[in-house]
C-alpha cells in the first residue's frame, strides 16, 4: 500500500488507519460521529494527497476534454471548476473528476486515487495529437479544510484575500511565500476549501490550520457527509457497469456529445434513478441491499448506507427504476436482519450545509 505525506502525522494523532484506493488512509481519530459533527460546526482537515492530478495543454485541449469528459469544457470561464463524468462507449462510468480552467488552452483536471493510472491511460488514447499531457499525482499534495470557521482559518493563514471565491471556482494564493491553488468544491457539503501545493508546503499547512483550531477527520466521517449531501462515490453509485444517466449528474445538452453520449442519453440511461432513501429507525441497510415496494416487488439496490449524525437516523443511496421513485413512495429495504422501513427522498437529505453562503457570512472582518 502507498502512503501520503501525511502518514506519520496520522499514526502520530492516533489515527485508525486502513487501505483505501491503494492507499494507507485514516479511516477516523477520534470517532467518525464527532468529526462529522466537527466539519458541520467547526472546522476539520481532510488528508486527500491519495486523488490524481493531470494537466491538460494545447491548441488542441477543448476539443479534446469536449469529447473526454461529460461536462462542458468550451463554455468554463478561468478560474470555473466543473464536475462531470469520463466514460466508456457503452455509457458506463470510468472516472468522475472535476475539472480546472487555467487558462485558454489549459486546464487541471482531479481524479480518483483507485482509477487515477487507469484514467490516465484512457485520456491519453483519446487526446488530439496537439494536446500535451501531465500527470502531476506524486508531486502535488492535497488537503480539504472544511467546515464554517475554515474561512476565518484561512483570513489569518493566507497572503491574499478569499472573500470573492464563490463556490465551484479556485485561485492562486500565497501561504508564507509560496503560492498554492486553493478551489472551493467542497465533498462536505460545508463551506471549505482544497489546497493543492508542494508535499513540504501543503504539509506545514495542515499544521498551522490545526494550530488555528481545525480538527483532523477521516474518510469515515467524509462518507457519512457526503451521503447526507447525496454525492456519489466512485465504486458505490459509479462503475463501469452503471449508466452516467442513471446518477443524474450528466446535464443533458444536445449540443455536447461525449465518448458515451449516445448510450447515457438512451432510453436504458434513463431507466434507473439515483435517489436517496430515509430510514425509519436508526438500523443501517449495507451497499447491496435490495430495494423493494409495497407490493413486495423488487424496484433497486442500496449503493451506500449508513446512519446519519446530522439527522439522528438512518439514511442510503440506491438506483431504482425510474418510474418508481417518485419522492414520497414508500420503500422497504432487504437486511440478514430482516426488513426496513422507508421512503424515497429528495436530495439532500440534510438541508442545513453552508457550502454555497457567501464567504462573507463566516468572516469577521
Amino acid at each position: 500500500m502507498k502512503k501520503t505525506p501525511f502518514y506519520e502525522k496520522h499514526i502520530a494523532l492516533g489515527a485508525k488507519m486502513a487501505p483505501f484506493g491503494g492507499y494507507e488512509m485514516p479511516i477516523q481519530y477520534k470517532g467518525i460521529i464527532a468529526e462529522h459533527n466537527a466539519t458541520r460546526e467547526s472546522a476539520t482537515l481532510f488528508d486527500t494527497c491519495h486523488m490524481g492530478e493531470f494537466s491538460f495543454r494545447g491548441p488542441g485541449v477543448v476539443e479534446s476534454l469536449e469529447r473526454i469528459v461529460s461536462c462542458p469544457v468550451e463554455t468554463m470561464t478561468m478560474g470555473q471548476c466543473r464536475y462531470g463524468f469520463i466514460c466508456n462507449e457503452a455509457g458506463g462510468v470510468i472516472d468522475d473528476q472535476i475539472l480546472y480552467r487555467i487558462g485558454i488552452d489549459e486546464f487541471f483536471m482531479v481524479v480518483n486515487a483507485a482509477t487515477e493510472p487507469t484514467d490516465y491511460d484512457w485520456i491519453l488514447d483519446h487526446l488530439d495529437d496537439d494536446t500535451e499531457a501531465e500527470n502531476l499525482s506524486e508531486q502535488t499534495a492535497k488537503i480539504d479544510l472544511q467546515g464554517p470557521d475554515s474561512p476565518e482559518i484561512c483570513r489569518k493563514l493566507l497572503d491574499e484575500s478569499i472573500r470573492e471565491l464563490k463556490y465551484y471556482r479556485f485561485i492562486h494564493n500565497r501561504y508564507r511565500g509560496e503560492q498554492l491553488l486553493m478551489s472551493r468544491t467542497g465533498y462536505t457539503g460545508e463551506v471549505g476549501f482544497e489546497f493543492y501545493g508542494s508535499h513540504d508546503l501543503i504539509k506545514q499547512l495542515w499544521d498551522d490550520c490545526m494550530n488555528c483550531g481545525a480538527q483532523p477527520a477521516g474518510l469515515g466521517a467524509r462518507d457519512t457527509l457526503r451521503l447526507e449531501m447525496g454525492y456519489p462515490l466512485y465504486g458505490h453509485e459509479l462503475d463501469t457497469e452503471m449508466n452516467a444517466g442513471w446518477s443524474g449528474f450528466v446535464r443533458a445538452l444536445g449540443d455536447k456529445p461525449f465518448i458515451g453520449s449516445d448510450a447515457v442519453f438512451s432510453e436504458n440511461g434513463r431507466s434507473r434513478r439515483l435517489c436517496a432513501i430515509s430510514l425509519e429507525g436508526r438500523r443501517t441497510a449495507h451497499p447491496g441491499n435490495p430495494v423493494t415496494d409495497a407490493a413486495g416487488t423488487v424496484i433497486g439496490r442500496l449503493t451506500s448506507a449508513s446512519f446519519s449524525p446530522s439527522l439522528g437516523r438512518a439514511i442510503a443511496l440506491g438506483y431504482i427504476d425510474s418510474d418508481r421513485a417518485e419522492t414520497g413512495s414508500v420503500v422497504a429495504i432487504s437486511t440478514e436482519r430482516g426488513t426496513l422501513d422507508g421512503n424515497v427522498a429528495t436530495m439532500p437529505l440534510y438541508t442545513g450545509a453552508t457550502g454555497r453562503a457567501p464567504l462573507e457570512t463566516f468572516l469577521k472582518n
